[in-house]
C-alpha cells in the first residue's frame, strides 16, 4: 500500500470513530433537555422522542452519519 492510501484509510477510520462518539453526546444532550420538561406541543414531544429513538437505533447499527442527522432533527426542535 502506498503512503497516500494508508493516510486515506486512516482518515476514513478516524472520521467514522468521531461520528460514533458524537452520537452518544447528542443523545445525552437530548435526554438532558427532555428532563427539563421543555415547552413543546404534544406533537413536537412525540417527534423528539421518535428522532431520539431512531438515532439510537441507527447508532447501534453502525450508521453514524444517519444517526447524527436524525438526532440533529430532535435537537433542532428542542432548540439545542
Amino acid at each position: 500500500m502506498s503512503m497516500r492510501t494508508l493516510i486515506l484509510v486512516a482518515g476514513l477510520l478516524a472520521s467514522t470513530s468521531a461520528l460514533a462518539f458524537h452520537c452518544p453526546v447528542d443523545m445525552k444532550k437530548i435526554d438532558e433537555a427532555m428532563a427539563k420538561n421543555p415547552a413543546l406541543t404534544a406533537e413536537q414531544m412525540a417527534e423528539v422522542k421518535k428522532y431520539r429513538m431512531e438515532g439510537e437505533t441507527l447508532h447501534k447499527a453502525g450508521k453514524h452519519q444517519e444517526s447524527v442527522d436524525t438526532l440533529a432533527k430532535a435537537m433542532k426542535i428542542l432548540g439545542i
